[in-house]
């Protein structure tokens, strides 16, 4: 069976099913007894039930699910008081990590409009961004430091779906995108949790070999690139299944196309140009290029939302740092579907790519490192962690080691040796 195509034996109903098992099954792995608190957006109910539905199934003690509207949040913009951008729901933050600290698990349906702000107040965008984003600081630590099993899935919604679609009427669009994301999250496979199994098979082959061989350095030469991440001190690579610190043993992005690691964050020279548009917080930045200098960002230029790209980067002092690199082969099956998802949870697993911002600590041969020793390690801290894409058919990537050969890893986008 192809496994891209829709099985015409599934109605849409018995893919949500099967969409909700994987992510409660697979992606969290969810324990009995264990309680999930899930954020999702009002249009991805019918996807929310059925999770709540498959995690009481799997033993859950309570499903509690917050639920976020997009004319709510454009209301805010167009009539909320100036002073009204410095706030963010701390006591919300807090209680949720609150809940991650007593054990709950964390999911997150994702079907954001790509472009619910661009017409808005960049000012009061990148204002309200930070307040969110220094109240969610303490549940966001307990997430990057993989303190619970945590996972992302997504749920098509008409603004998504038209943006992905634009030349489609609405209702085929947002078909279309069901057959996307189904396709992309193994869903239509003929047994969609042995597919998972084979898959995070082979990227635990790729982990195998780039732990083993150590290097220092990776370097990304394509059209307008040519970039020299340094690796952090001690770096572990990570992709497919990992093990939480409450020893749960999941897959964080459901789907999930990479291997990635922790670079040192003042160890990165050179230029890069993006190869996919990022959608950050309802904006569209296209066409980026950055300059790297001693691990900085030194120049950023963008085509479309310039403004929103510069105040991103100037949140702290860390977001003009990288906190993550991850390696994703151009024949991936996202990459192949030939879609722009203008969504980060699938665009980045259809590319190589780099994020700025906070890095993850589980990425460490040591996982139980103090903030001193990652500091001294090379990871980089920061309030955001925003990954773009700068791989495609074009790019190489030659891994350096500790006395500055290099070797092939990748050619024309594709590994040269797989493991």
């Amino acid at each position: 069976m192809d496994t891209h195509q829709p099985p015409s034996f599934l109605t849409h109903a018995e893919r949500l099913d099967r969409l909700a098992a994987l992510a409660v099954r697979v992606g969290l792995n969810l324990a009995p007894g264990q309680e999930l608190v899930m954020t999702a957006p009002v249009e991805a109910l019918p996807l929310a039930r059925r999770i709540t539905e498959q995690a009481y199934k799997a033993g859950a003690s309570l499903v509690t699910c917050l639920l976020g509207d997009d004319q709510m949040a454009l209301a805010r913009y167009r009539h909320a008081p100036d002073e009204a951008f410095d706030t963010a729901p701390g006591w919300l933050f807090d209680g949720m990590a609150e809940a991650f600290r007593r054990g709950a698990a964390r999911l997150a349906i994702v079907g954001d409009d790509p472009s619910l702000l661009a017409a808005e107040d960049p000012a009061k965008v990148a204002r309200a961004n930070r307040a969110r984003s220094v109240a969610y600081r303490p549940a966001l630590e307990l997430i990057t430091a993989t303190a619970i099993n945590w996972t992302l899935v997504a749920s098509a919604t008409p603004a998504w779906a038209t943006t992905v679609f634009p030349d489609l009427p609405e209702e085929a669009a947002l078909a279309r995108l069901w057959d996307a994301i189904f396709a992309a999250s193994r869903a239509d496979a003929p047994d969609p949790a042995a597919a998972w199994a084979a898959h995070n098979a082979r990227l635990m082959t790729k982990r195998r070999v780039l732990n083993e061989r150590r290097y220092a350095a990776l370097r990304f030469r394509g059209p307008g690139t040519d970039l020299k991440v340094g690796l952090a001190k001690g770096h572990a690579w990570m992709g497919g299944l990992s093990t939480a610190k409450n020893g749960i043993t999941g897959n964080p992005n459901i789907p999930t196309e990479e291997v990635f690691t922790t670079p040192h964050r003042a160890v990165t020279e050179g230029v890069v140009a993006a190869t996919k548009p990022l959608s950050y917080q309802g904006t569209l930045i296209r066409d980026i290029r950055v300059r790297f200098e001693a691990g900085h960002i030194t120049e950023a230029h963008a085509s479309t939302g310039q403004s929103v790209l510069e105040r991103m980067i100037g949140t702290d002092e860390g977001a003009r740092m990288l906190g993550e690199v991850a390696l994703v082969p151009a024949s991936n099956p996202i990459s192949q579907s030939g879609l722009l998802f203008y969504n980060t949870l699938f665009d980045e697993n259809a590319a190589s790519h780099i994020a700025l911002g906070q890095a993850y600590s589980k990425c460490f041969v040591d996982q139980n490192l103090d903030k001193a020793a990652l500091d001294a390690a090379g990871a980089n801290t920061s309030l955001i962690h925003v990954d773009w894409m700068i791989g495609s058919a074009e790019t190489d990537v030659d891994g350096i080691d500790a006395g500055g050969n290099a070797e092939p890893l990748m050619r024309a986008g594709e590994w040269v040796n797989p493991g």
